[in-house]
């Protein structure tokens, strides 16, 4: 089946200069940009912001093999695998050795869509990007992944070409700083892991 639906016009290509700044300030301002891999991807709905100084960030006890490219520069993408299942996708962000990121959590699908259906084995396009988990499998993204720059093929990332209505509430799925309001969403969007408290 071919992907009908026509593309919107997408805006400026990110460099790494976006993320060398406040993680709070990444993450919301990611909302609305569009992320593509290989050419496949679409419009980020929903991220969860991690920062080195609160334990649920992986980086919160010091270097590892695993999350070395955290403290590195800015710009980067971390993929690590969640419960031994699923990869996740992470945009490293601060200057280095901040070692701080943002979970990219849904994707509104866009571009490739046939080549996600394929790969998630389903055709309802609300469910194939809405969980990190999920986008990671429908875009193809793995450990091959890992310590790639986000403003060089395979990737790129275009800005939002406007501000969206965006919320935020507690992140989803951690026991610890469970409490802190850093996942963000497009407010009303059918592509979100979960909705956001009324």
């Amino acid at each position: 089946m071919a992907d009908l639906k026509p593309a919107a016009p997408l805006g400026r290509l990110l460099t790494k200069t976006f993320f060398a700044r406040s993680v709070h300030e990444v993450a919301p301002a990611l909302i609305g940009a569009t992320l593509l891999v290989d050419g496949v991807g679409g419009i980020i709905t929903e991220v969860e912001a991690y920062h080195h100084t609160e334990p649920a960030a992986h980086s919160f006890n010091g270097p590892t093999p695993r999350n070395m490219v955290m403290f590195g520069p800015p710009g980067f993408l971390y993929v690590y695998r969640s419960y031994g299942i699923h990869w996740c996708m992470n945009f490293v962000c601060e200057k280095e050795g901040s070692a701080s990121a943002v979970l990219i959590r849904a994707l509104e699908p866009t571009h490739g869509i046939p080549a996600m259906r394929r790969r998630r084995g389903l055709h309802d396009e609300r469910s194939l990007c809405t969980g990190p988990g999920k986008l990671c499998e429908a875009m193809g993204v793995s450990i091959k992944h890992n310590t790639l720059p986000l403003d060089a093929p395979p990737i790129a990332i275009h800005a939002r070409t406007h501000k969206p209505e965006i919320v935020s509430g507690i992140r989803i799925g951690i026991t610890k700083a469970a409490e802190l309001p850093w996942r963000y969403g497009l407010k009303g969007s059918k592509f979100l892991s979960k909705p956001f408290p009324a």
